[in-house]
């Protein structure tokens, strides 16, 4: 059984640009209501989806330098990664269903 990794600007790149796996990003703060809105829904994905995707969030007030490197404007935004590329990006909270297509139709 997966569980959500928190990540941070210097583990990044070894947890999220060198995954073996695909890695599914949240950008979020704990300010943010959508944000929490979600958290539970990526808690289920990553139970659900297991080995399949890697499921990582990182807090944008505590760590600036990832969000400014990939663009983040607004969050939540969720981007997957491939092999160390972001190959979709999500803004905004979806419901469940909405956000596990999303994972599926970009893996």
């Amino acid at each position: 059984m997966s569980e959500v990794l928190h990540t941070s600007d210097a583990s990044f790149e070894a947890d999220v640009l060198r995954s073996d796996v695909p890695v599914l990003l949240d950008f979020w703060a704990p300010w943010c209501g959508p944000c929490k809105m979600i958290a539970p829904v990526l808690d289920d994905l990553a139970k659900e989806l297991g080995d399949k995707v890697k499921i990582v969030k990182i807090n944008i007030d505590e760590n600036q330098q990832s969000p400014a490197q990939f663009g983040v404007r607004s969050i939540p935004t969720l981007m997957l990664f491939k092999e160390g590329k972001a190959v979709a990006t999500q803004v905004g909270a979806l419901p469940k269903s909405q956000l596990a297509a999303f994972v599926e139709k970009n893996l």
